[in-house]
Parts: C-alpha cells; sequence; structure tokens
C-alpha cells in the first residue's frame, strides 16, 4: 500500500535523526572536558600537596613545623625590615665600611709593596723572579710553622716536602686527561686509589675517583647519588638528609644540583645527628643520606652503624664523610685508641669521601672519593659520544687535572707508609685528648669552658659553661678566640653553638703546652669582664648569631670573597 511504503521510507530517515540526536545529547562539549581536566589538576595539586604537607609532619611533627613556619615568617618580616631606605642605607653603610677595613688587613699596602697588574714588558731573570718570592714568602702571616694555626696547613715535614717537590719537577707538564701520554700518572692514581681503598675496607667491588679536594669529593658522591636516583626509581625532586653538622660542601652541592635539604638537630650530650628524625624524614624522593666521621665543628663521629639500618631498611645510599679523618681514623684501633665502626665493613655505607691532603699529608689539592661498587662510580662519569671534537669522557668534574699533584699524592703514601701513619695517629690522637683533658679538669678552664660531645679523631672543640652560675667564671667564648689572635694564634671560631675548634696537626704537637697557657691566661682575663670593644670573631658572629634574616652575613662574606682579587 503506498501509505506503508511512505512509512517504510520514513523510518530510516526518523532513526537516523534520533540517533543524531542522542550522538549529540552524549558527546560532551569542550566546556565540559574543561571541567573534568580541572577537576583531575585539583584533584592532583590537592593528592601532591597532601602527600608532601604529611611528609613534612612525619618528619619535622606538628611543633617542629609549626616552629619552622614561625622561623620562616621571622626571617621574611626581618628581611622587609631591613628593605626599608632609611634602615638600608645605615646598613650598608656599615658593610661598606667592614669590606674597606676587611681589605686593608688583607691587601698589602705601603712602601716596599709593588702590586703587578700587568705582564713585565721584558720578562724577568731568574734571580728577579726568586727575589720577589721570597719577598712574598716573608710576608706577616700566622706562623703555622710554629705551630699557631689550627688546621688549614697538614704538614707532613721537610724531608716530605722535599720529596713532593722533586715529584712535581718530574711530573710537571702532565696531565692524567691524557693517559696514553702519560703512563705513569694514570699508574700513580690508580695505585692512590687503590691503596686508600684497602684503608677503608672496600669489597673486592670497591672503586674510586681521585679529586682535587673535599668538596670536590662530597660533590661528586652527591651526584651520583643524584643521577642513581634519577635512572633506577625516576626521582624528579631529590631530597639530601644531613646532619646539620655536616661539612657545607653538601649544602653546595644541593645548592649546584637543585636537592632538597633537610638538616637534622645533633643535640647534646652526644652531638651525634638525631636518628629518629633521620628515620621520619626519609621518603620516596631521598635519594642520600650523610654522616661525618668526624664532623669538622667539633670532630664527632655520627651513629654510623644506625644510619646504616636506616640506609638498608630504606633502600637508600649513605655517605661517610671522613674528609677530616683521613689517614688518622683508620689507625686509631691500632694505635690503641676507641676507634668507631664507620667504613665499609659497615654494611650500608656505599660512598666514602677522604682528604689524602690532610693527615695523608699529600700536596694539597688532593682527595678521593669511594664507592662500594665500580657501578656506583658511573654515575658520576661525564660522557659525551657526539661532539665534533671527538668522544669525550671525564671522571670528575674536571677536565685537565694536575698529574704533579697526584704524583706529590702517591710519593707521599709510599714515603708514610702503614709505619708513618700510625706514628702520626698516636702523636696527633694524643694532642687531641690532651687538650680535652685539660679543659675538662684544669681548675683554671673547666669552670669557664665545657668541651662538646666526645671527640675521638683529630679534633677538640669548648664553648662556654652554660651551667656555670657564678658570674665570675662566665665567659665570653669570642672574646676568648679574638684574644687568642691578638697572641699571634689562629684557632676556628664556631657557630650555633657559639665555640671554638683546635684541629690538631704535627707542628701543634710541638706547641700544644704553650698554646694551652695562653688558653688559661685569656679564659682567666676574659672572666666577667666581657671586651667593649668587639673584635673580629665576636663582631662576625656574635651579629650572624642574632640576625634571623643571614642576607647581611652573605653580604660580608661575598665582600671577603671579592677582596681575595683585590690588588
Amino acid at each position: 500500500m503506498p501509505g506503508s511504503r511512505r512509512l517504510a521510507v520514513g523510518l530510516p530517515q526518523l532513526r537516523n535523526r534520533f540517533y543524531s540526536r542522542s550522538i549529540i545529547r552524549r558527546t560532551p562539549s569542550p566546556a565540559l572536558w574543561l571541567d573534568v581536566l580541572r577537576n583531575l589538576l585539583l584533584v592532583h595539586f590537592l593528592l601532591r600537596y597532601t602527600r608532601k604537607t604529611f611528609i613534612h609532619l612525619r618528619g619535622y611533627g606538628l611543633l617542629g613545623s609549626l616552629q619552622k613556619v614561625y622561623r620562616e615568617v621571622y626571617r621574611r618580616l626581618y628581611g622587609l625590615f631591613l628593605c626599608l631606605p632609611f634602615v638600608q642605607s645605615k646598613v650598608q653603610a656599615q658593610v661598606q665600611k667592614s669590606i674597606v677595613e676587611l681589605q686593608e688587613k688583607l691587601v698589602p699596602s705601603g712602601p716596599g709593596v709593588t702590586q703587578y697588574t700587568a705582564l713585565p714588558a721584558s720578562g724577568w731573570t731568574t734571580e728577579q723572579v726568586r727575589a720577589e718570592l721570597d719577598k712574598l714568602e716573608q710576608m706577616k702571616h700566622t706562623q703555622w710553622e710554629k705551630g699557631r694555626v689550627s688546621g688549614a696547613v697538614y704538614h707532613g715535614g721537610d724531608e716530605l716536602l722535599t720529596l713532593q717537590s722533586e715529584a712535581f719537577r718530574r711530573f710537571g707538564v702532565s696531565n692524567p686527561i691524557h693517559p696514553d701520554v702519560f703512563p705513569g700518572v694514570r699508574k700513580m692514581e690508580a695505585e692512590v686509589v687503590a691503596m686508600t681503598l684497602g684503608l677503608f675496607n672496600a669489597p673486592e667491588s670497591g672503586a674510586g675517583v681521585s679529586t682535587s679536594g673535599g668538596t670536590e669529593s662530597i660533590i661528586m658522591a652527591v651526584l651520583a647519588a643524584r643521577q642513581k636516583a634519577y635512572a633506577e626509581r625516576t626521582v624528579r625532586e631529590p631530597e639530601m638528609i644531613l646532619p646539620d653538622t655536616a661539612h657545607t660542601a653538601f649544602r653546595k652541592a644541593a645548592e649546584y644540583f637543585k636537592i632538597k635539604v633537610h638538616k637534622v638537630h645533633c643535640p647534646a650530650p652526644s652531638y651525634k645527628v638525631h636518628i629518629p628524625t633521620v628515620s621520619r624524614l626519609i621518603n620516596s624522593n631521598t635519594i642520600l643520606l650523610v654522616g661525618s666521621a668526624p664532623n669538622f665543628p667539633h670532630g664527632i663521629v655520627d651513629d654510623i652503624p644506625a644510619l646504616s639500618r636506616l640506609a638498608l631498611k630504606s633502600k637508600t645510599p649513605l655517605h661517610v664523610d671522613c674528609c677530616l679523618g683521613s689517614f688518622i681514623i683508620p689507625f686509631l684501633a691500632k694505635a690503641g685508641f676507641d676507634a668507631p665502626d664507620f667504613d665499609f665493613r659497615v654494611p650500608g655505607v656505599t660512598s666514602i669521601s677522604v682528604d689524602t691532603h690532610k693527615y695523608g699529608f699529600a700536596p694539597k689539592g688532593n682527595s678521593v672519593v669511594l664507592y662500594r661498587s665500580a657501578e656506583l662510580r658511573r654515575y658520576q662519569y661525564y660522557v659525551c659520544a657526539d661532539w665534533p671534537g671527538g668522544v669525550y669522557a671525564s671522571p670528575s668534574m674536571a677536565g685537565s687535572r694536575p698529574g704533579a699533584l697526584i704524583a706529590g699524592c702517591w710519593a707521599s703514601l709510599m714515603k708514610m707508609g702503614e709505619d708513618g701513619y700510625l706514628s702520626t695517629c698516636l702523636q696527633i690522637v694524643g694532642t687531641t685528648k690532651k687538650i680535652e683533658e685539660r679543659v675538662r679538669t684544669s681548675d683554671a678552664l673547666r669552670r669557664s669552658l665545657s668541651v662538646i660531645g666526645k671527640p675521638m679523631v683529630s679534633v677538640v672543640a669548648f664553648r662556654a659553661n652554660t651551667a656555670q652560675k657564678d658570674t665570675f667564671y662566665k665567659v665570653d667564648i669570642y672574646d676568648i678566640a679574638d684574644a687568642m689572635t691578638a697572641r699571634g694564634w689562629h684557632l676556628n671560631a664556631l657557630q650555633d653553638p657559639p665555640a671554638i675548634h683546635v684541629a690538631v696537626t704535627i707542628p701543634i704537637v710541638s706547641a700544644v703546652d704553650e698554646m694551652l697557657k695562653d688558653i688559661e691566661d685569656v679564659v682567666d682575663a676574659c672572666r666577667g669582664n666581657p671586651t667593649e670593644n668587639k673584635g673580629d670573631a665576636a663582631a662576625l658572629y656574635g651579629v650572624a648569631g642574632s640576625l634571623p634574616d643571614k642576607s647581611i652575613v652573605k653580604e660580608l662574606a661575598s665582600g671577603f670573597l671579592d677582596t681575595l682579587y683585590e690588588t
């Protein structure tokens, strides 16, 4: 029938219209997609920062987190106050005055001083150069030769210095970047690393690299840990957990490589890193745990076995900084002193930094970074395969390196031997314990000073005795530091807490009785008598300790660095 045909023809059209309208109704509009995307981003944001907040609260606790917020707000408000025009002008005037005074002290001037700021028109004769070198050597300085400097100069004696000079002459032009040209340097460098690995009880898989000093060794260990976490765990927001007494080179590495740092307090009476806090701070972004053996400020060895247990449990690398302990701490047990567990015999330790130019008595510019395995060492390598200049590969930060320093290091280690390092360990640690005992027991000192923690290696630190109630015996530790400087000593002033430390070297061994006598005299003069005209240490660290915002201190420090290049 005609009507039936019209109905049959119209049904598909009606069905198509229905489906097309359904599809239109069911297909999300762009606005709907935008809403979904916005909600997903919001959920991601909330989950991310909820997780970060949880991790922070777990690490620092509610009270600790509130304290951190309070300190940060206070610091920022104080920084804004310093930016006020009338305040800033006065601050800048004082900063510039201090920098000028610093320049007057450090930059030589006056009759008899000639500044050379351009090449001589004609080259000098050898005799002229030697005469000027004699003048430079005789410039007024703190007499480290007589043991009046804490640390700084790790001198192995004139005979060793002569041998190092000969090694330098023989290999002065050498560069280990060309091992085929200088095979002797390559051999010596490999042997220095191997000897140090053996000294620190590395396993058969152990490996290492020589560097220019402790800072580079630490930076390389941090870089290797970051690259390992990036490659193996896809960590993109790396974090590192440090004792607040750990060497500042770790913070330097963190600034270079964009790593978040958690600084953990080292509370009295042990002054070791607080292990429960370290445990709470470990999370999926943690790339490295750090311990010191010993630390620079107080000479305290952290609880490396406890850190090792945390490292193994969380599968996190553990670096032990032995730069200062270097060739003293491995010989403590043989010398009959208490010896901590600190090296590769502790299973969680994955890397160690060791300064051969400290108590190894090598020429300055020598250190070694050691790894539990060659695989971990590879994470610090740099390789460029497509450079037009050829395939380029270097094991550490530097490209060209002075082979002469490697030769001097090798000669030093071979000349000293185990018996030589055992002898210096006995002398240096024995002297450290003599200073500690004198401060703890002498009537002239114990009422005014107290030793920080239990030093085990070559450094002893002491502060004003805060338990002393009698005002007659109270002292300002920075006044003591300045008074010792006035007597020709160069001791290290510390902060947080205010203190002084002595890093014992071979020259100090012979001068220790004179030093202790001067400390007793200075303490007696400073008791109950704070100095009105503060010296350098009191002025700098007194100000630094009282300022919540350290921008002024940083500016002064930058001024000091500028002064190093003034003529």
